[in-house]
């Protein structure tokens, strides 16, 4: 699904990604871990087109480095940044409506606006009220539920259980299992490692601009040292 070979990324003169190589796989969920400043969220940006990327981006085969954020998003990449961008004036529908490729739904679609209400029973309550006068967790879902309306092909979510109470993040693992069952991929940048090792087929460890570990939840759990070293405070 998702090939990216010797991924550099700058701000300005601060070299960030340092040749970062990996794949997330068809209906795969791969977590990329590690602490804050090594490069975990520069990486999404730079593969979303928000940072300019230095090497191959592949999507299915087809190079993407270099395009625009609407040109990835078009090609099949939903983002899910940790800053919890909604529309605040807008209503939660609203909202979900502006995440749509299209102004009607078409044949194939994974995902309705039914679906995310029937996932998330509070956005349905709230279908009518600005987003604006959600709670975190709330403006958290819709966001997530925003960027399926746009039924991409592979999701990249960052920090989405940050600041949740334990039932919110319960539902957002609940979410992410449910997204992947449908068959669509997900990078996930996390902290939490209970989420990750829970869910994903396999983890990625980021330390200083490039990965020091890849392998699975197993053999992740297994090593004490790179956990010392690249995760633990």
């Amino acid at each position: 699904m998702l090939q990216v070979t010797d991924l550099h990324a700058y701000y300005g003169k601060s070299h960030i990604l340092r040749g970062v190589s990996f794949d997330v796989g068809e209906g795969e969920i791969v977590s990329l871990l590690g602490r804050n400043g090594v490069g975990r969220s520069t990486t999404c940006k730079a593969i979303m087109g928000e940072v300019p990327p230095v090497g191959s981006i592949r999507l299915r085969g087809q190079e993407i480095a270099g395009l625009k954020p609407h040109q990835v998003a078009h090609l099949g990449i939903g983002y899910v940044p940790e800053n919890r961008d909604i529309f605040p004036t807008l209503t939660v529908r609203q909202n979900l409506i502006l995440g749509m490729k299209s102004a009607k739904p078409k044949p194939g679609d994974r995902w309705s606006m039914d679906d995310m209400f029937e996932l998330f029973s509070n956005l349905k309550e709230r279908a009518d009220v600005v987003a604006g006068a959600l709670s975190g967790g709330e403006q958290q879902m819709l966001t997530m539920c925003r960027t399926l309306m746009g039924d991409p092909d592979l999701v990249m979510v960052d920090e989405p259980t940050e600041g949740l109470s334990p039932l919110m993040v319960e539902k957002v693992a609940v979410l992410l299992e449910e997204i992947a069952r449908r068959g669509i991929s997900i990078l996930l940048v996390e902290q939490k490692l209970t989420i990750a090792l829970k869910i994903s087929q396999r983890l990625l460890v980021m330390g200083h601009g490039h990965l020091v570990f890849e392998g699975t939840p197993a053999a992740f759990a297994a090593d004490d040292q790179v956990r010392r070293e690249w995760l633990e405070v």
